[in-house]
């Protein structure tokens, strides 16, 4: 069944949108959608050295993202503006990778894939790989859902029951970071903000708890993908921003029946 490129498709996009569902939610709730942008960007730096080195792609994009969402976590510490430092690293990053790029004859004709997704491209090792850091974030999640749900809401209440809301924020960082760097085969590094913020939006329109959103919001991302194959494949679009472009449509829907995004 693997050997079909479009199952392999349809199981690397279900992975993705199983955690970025819930992990979406929270980015919306926190106001970072900025934040996976400047990941996203940084992770073409990862994607860079991966070829330089003949390294593991993920290994390289990950230990990028990672280091990113600490380097944040330190600087925002120690009193920098948030806003400010994101923007310095997603664009200092991604132009720092593109420049990089250039001096790797190998990836140069494969850089677009990179940054705009090639999902039909995925392979075995790839889904798991994706399959892998989404059961590491999903698990973390879960683990850690009331506590990162309360520090979301109310900070001073969260710090009232004894709950970090540094530590709490610097954890769903580090699995934003992982999320962003298994899905940049799926959706590229320009797209991946998307796949996080567009579902959770659609699905703040009508959810009434926490659950209810993260739920409602892995649920639309599922039709995204396969509704985004499916037009991909019968209109020959490109696969990446199709999934994109669906559930951007859901979300233009929800927003005229509920009024609120």
């Amino acid at each position: 069944m693997l050997d079909d490129f479009l199952t392999r498709a349809i199981l690397a996009g279900l992975g993705l949108v199983l955690v970025t569902g819930a992990l979406g939610s929270f980015v919306v709730w926190r106001r970072m959608a900025y934040f996976g942008d400047a990941t996203a960007h940084a992770t073409i730096l990862g994607v860079a050295l991966s070829f330089a080195f003949s390294a593991p792609l993920y290994l390289g994009t990950l230990g990028v993202a990672l280091a990113v969402a600490l380097i944040v976590a330190h600087l925002s510490a120690r009193g920098q503006t948030v806003d400010t430092v994101l923007g310095v690293l997603a664009h200092g990053a991604l132009a720092l990778g593109l420049v990089a790029a250039s001096f790797v004859p190998s990836l140069r004709s494969d850089l677009d894939a990179f940054l705009f997704g090639d999902i039909l491209l995925v392979s075995r090792a790839d889904l798991v790989w994706i399959w892998g850091g989404a059961a590491l974030v999903l698990g973390l999640l879960v683990w850690r859902w009331q506590r990162l749900v309360t520090a979301s809401v109310n900070e001073e209440l969260a710090m009232a029951a004894g709950i970090d809301p540094a530590r709490e924020r610097l954890i769903l960082s580090l699995a934003l970071a992982i999320v962003v760097a298994i899905a940049i085969r799926i959706v590229g590094a320009l797209l991946i903000s998307a796949m996080l913020i567009i579902p959770a939006a659609a699905a703040r329109g009508f959810a009434r708890t926490p659950e209810q959103m993260a739920g409602s919001a892995t649920a639309i991302g599922a039709i995204s993908v396969l509704a985004g194959l499916g037009a991909s494949f019968w209109l020959g679009t490109p696969a990446g921003p199709s999934v994109v472009a669906v559930s951007a449509v859901i979300y233009t829907f929800s927003l005229i029946c509920y009024g609120k995004g």
